[in-house]
Formats: C-alpha cells, sequence, structure tokens
C-alpha cells in the first residue's frame, strides 16, 4: 500500500512520506494539540434528571472508534448504573451517549473520569509501546 504523503504542487518540493511526519511529531515527546478546542464539542441533550445523576450527551465529529472505548471506561467505574451510546445516522458525524449513576457522582463527573481514564490508558499503551521499540523487546514474523 503506497503510503500518504506531504506534497507542496506550487514549489514542486520533495513529498515526505506521512509516517515520517508523524513518527518526526511524536518522536520529540508528547503530542500537543495545535487547534483550537471547541466549545460545542459535547451538548448535554435535553432530558437530564434535575439532580444530575443522568444525562444525555451529544458528541460532535465522533463515531464508534471513541463511542464503544468510553462506554467501556465509563461501566467500569462503580458509582454508574448505565452507560450506552448511538450513532444516530451513518450520514450525521455525531455520536449520543447516556450516562446514569447510582447518586455519589453526577453523569458529568462519571464523563470526565471515563475521559481521564481512557486518556491515561492510551498514554500508558503508548509508553509501553515505546518503551518496546527503544529496548527492542518484539519480533518480527515474516510471512
Amino acid at each position: 500500500m503506497p503510503s500518504a504523503t506531504n506534497e507542496n504542487e506550487a514549489t514542486g518540493s520533495p513529498a515526505v512520506p506521512q509516517e515520517e511526519f508523524v513518527d518526526q511529531e511524536m518522536a520529540d515527546g508528547e503530542f500537543e494539540f495545535d487547534g483550537e478546542i471547541d466549545p460545542n464539542k459535547i451538548q448535554i441533550l435535553p432530558g437530564a434528571s434535575e439532580d444530575g445523576t443522568a444525562a444525555s450527551f451529544r458528541i460532535l465529529q465522533e463515531d464508534h472508534t471513541l463511542g464503544n472505548a468510553l462506554r467501556y471506561m465509563i461501566m467500569k467505574n462503580p458509582e454508574v448504573e448505565f452507560c450506552g451510546y448511538s450513532i444516530p445516522h451513518p450520514s450525521e458525524a455525531a455520536m449520543n451517549l447516556r450516562i446514569q449513576t447510582y447518586g455519589e457522582i453526577t453523569a458529568i463527573q462519571a464523563l470526565e473520569k471515563g475521559l481521564d481514564d481512557l486518556l491515561d490508558l492510551c498514554s500508558h499503551i503508548e509508553d509501553e509501546y515505546r518503551r518496546a521499540v527503544e529496548t527492542g523487546d518484539y519480533s518480527t514474523v515474516e510471512p
């Protein structure tokens, strides 16, 4: 499969393979988000309970990739009674997430904890991957 490239057509400068570009960013240490944070990325949908223990959220520009992982992390919290997600329509770039807690924490707190836990898990996987690559602690199998 050919690799994606970054090419400046106006100057005709040589293309840089996409993998090298991404690897260089990651080799410099932690990846930093250069864009702006969208304050409308996560919206609370109508119908939340008055005490905050149950709420539905709409997360824009996300799909099953985040939905299933986030649902799993939120359900690991013993204070969460229910968590489920749906993609309203395949052509709509949004995910709906419903969280209900037993009452010790709010649905917003459960969502924040789930996002933090998922970020910690991804960071741990990245650290272990880097460690294995740096130490050569892996094997390759040729087909």
